[in-house]
């Protein structure tokens, strides 16, 4: 098998069909040789009965359906974890992410020699809170970790077998995609993009605030050793009140302390106590998690006509990278 395309499904109905044949002639132009592997996040619209159909018209697309929805990150790992093709294209199937964008990112592999070409936008597109918080977030991340992760990135990626073998090596229960993809390592070249704006995103600002702060205890230890720093520094300010307060009293007889230091005081050290309390808890809470080693995704069926059945140039079909990767539960395949 020479390529592979992986998408995730979700709300994605209106533009499935469209998106599936806006990929057969993008492949086309590569290879015969492709298939188009739809990952079902539980989708609550017709995405899987639309997939279904397209499944049962041509054999080149395969379907995962997944038990429930566990994230799109988690989604796409589930569908990397079962490609055959030499090389895989990663994109979104809402169409913001363009498949006609699979030509010029695989001249550019051609040209470089990469395992990976993505996809950055030239400007962040949405609206101004969009584009500001986006802006925000990348600035904290780079702050505090120490992956670098590219700016303004876009799902839409192509890679070798050999990358997409290594990326799934990694067992985080708490997924954070894009900082997986950089820590990977191999060679990664960017390619310039214009992502289109269907006007709406399924990311709301508590969903993007969580991914903010999955993201960077995920990825760094900083913030606790800021805590630790933050907790000298209150140590010392402390120290040198008491020290104050000590030498007023002892030489300024009409000195007098009033009620707000001490309110102020204690509402500082809870305030502090609190939130170190609670970064600390969110590590913990990783720990937990991911200690508890429970199935990445579970499978609820698998569509897939291809098998280990010849190609039609008589060769046998490329196996997946590894079917029990994710430990999921996989019934048998119909066809």
């Amino acid at each position: 098998m020479k390529l592979s395309i992986v998408t995730t499904l979700y709300r994605s109905a209106p533009y499935l069909r469209d998106f599936y044949e806006r990929c057969c002639v993008a492949a086309e132009g590569i290879t015969d040789h492709f298939e188009i592997v739809l990952v079902n996040d539980a989708s609550p619209d017709e995405s899987l009965d639309i997939a279904l159909d397209l499944h049962e018209k041509d054999r080149r697309v395969r379907v995962i359906d997944l038990a429930r929805n566990f994230g799109q990150h988690k989604a796409i790992l589930t569908g990397l974890a079962h490609v055959r093709g030499e090389l895989v294209f990663l994109l979104d199937s809402d169409l913001e992410e363009d498949p006609d964008w699979l030509r010029p990112f695989y001249d550019r592999m051609q040209e470089t020699g990469a395992d990976v070409v993505y996809g950055v936008q030239r400007k962040r597109k949405g609206s101004l809170f969009e584009r500001v918080s986006g802006a925000l977030y990348y600035a904290i991340f780079r702050l505090l970790s120490s992956h670098r992760v590219p700016t303004n990135q876009v799902a839409a990626r192509l890679m070798t077998r050999r990358y997409v073998a290594s990326l799934i090596e990694h067992r985080d229960q708490e997924v954070f995609l894009a900082g997986l993809l950089a820590m990977t390592g191999y060679e990664q070249i960017p390619l310039t993009v214009e992502k289109a704006d269907k006007g709406s995103s399924s990311y709301s600002v508590r969903k993007k605030l969580a991914i903010t702060l999955n993201s960077v205890t995920s990825f760094s230890n900083v913030p606790l050793v800021l805590i630790f720093y933050l907790g000298m520094i209150v140590t010392v300010v402390s120290l040198s009140a008491a020290l104050f307060t000590l030498v007023a009293k002892l030489f300024f007889v009409d000195f007098e302390l009033g009620w707000p230091s001490l309110i102020i005081s204690i509402w500082l050290l809870s305030g502090l106590t609190f939130s170190c309390l609670g970064v600390i808890g969110m590590y913990l809470s990783k720990i937990f998690i991911e200690t508890k080693d429970r199935p990445y995704t579970i499978i609820r069926q698998s569509y897939d006509r291809t098998g280990d059945a010849l190609l039609e140039d008589g060769s046998l079909a490329d196996a997946p990278l590894r079917d029990d990767s994710l430990r999921d539960v996989h019934p048998e395949r119909d066809g």
